[in-house]
């Protein structure tokens, strides 16, 4: 898994977390439950792909050189970052393969109104699905987020909390290199694309 070319395969760092993982979840027979552990699967890869965009966005502002960033140079060094060391595009690839798993989670999240609970426990999941989102919200300290989350502490202390996630350690690799494998196409394109443009500025001057 690890190379030296950060385009086209993955950074060492996703080997790194995967190995703290354990065997794969049992199978659930709440549809509710079962797309939980999918969502739970899903959301994980996109957390690897963040951390492995931020080291190397790190990496690139620590060879930069910069100190103390401002919102404005920040914006400079991820602009720059787009092409990260010795000219490739492993930064590119990295923050696009995170929105692909994102994306992913965020449709398994639109699809809790389609899926049925059939027990408390595929209840309690998805308010743990509705309350885990809230971190994409901008205050989620306002109505009804807090209000929800006491709800989902009621149920568990009712019910009992959900089963602990486990994953596959091949899983997770296979996931993430799927979205890294999209994310490798996307920029490749999109330099494509710019490269016809600017063929074409100059042809034109």
């Amino acid at each position: 898994m690890a190379d030296s070319d950060n385009t086209t395969t993955l950074p060492f760092v996703i080997g790194q977390q995967c190995d703290e993982l354990g065997s794969p979840a049992p199978k659930a027979t709440d549809a509710a439950l079962r797309l939980w552990s999918e969502w739970q699967r899903v959301r994980y890869a996109s957390l690897l792909l963040c951390r492995v965009q931020q080291r190397l966005e790190s990496q690139t502002i620590v060879n930069a050189g910069i100190q103390g960033l401002t919102a404005d140079s920040l914006k400079r060094v991820r602009a720059r970052t787009t092409r990260t060391l010795d000219g490739s595009t492993g930064y590119a690839v990295a923050r696009e393969a995170e929105v692909f798993a994102m994306t992913e989670a965020l449709k398994l999240q639109d699809s809790i109104p389609d899926v049925a609970a059939t027990s408390l426990v595929g209840v309690i999941a998805k308010l743990e699905m509705i309350v885990g989102a809230d971190r994409d919200i901008g205050d989620p300290i306002d109505f009804p987020w807090p209000h929800i989350a006491s709800v989902l502490r009621d149920l568990k202390a009712i019910a009992g909390d959900l089963p602990v996630v486990s994953r596959s350690r091949e899983r997770t690799r296979s996931e993430v290199a799927r979205h890294w494998k999209s994310a490798v196409k996307l920029v490749a394109a999109l330099e494509e694309e710019g490269a016809a443009e600017r063929r074409g500025n100059v042809a034109v001057y």
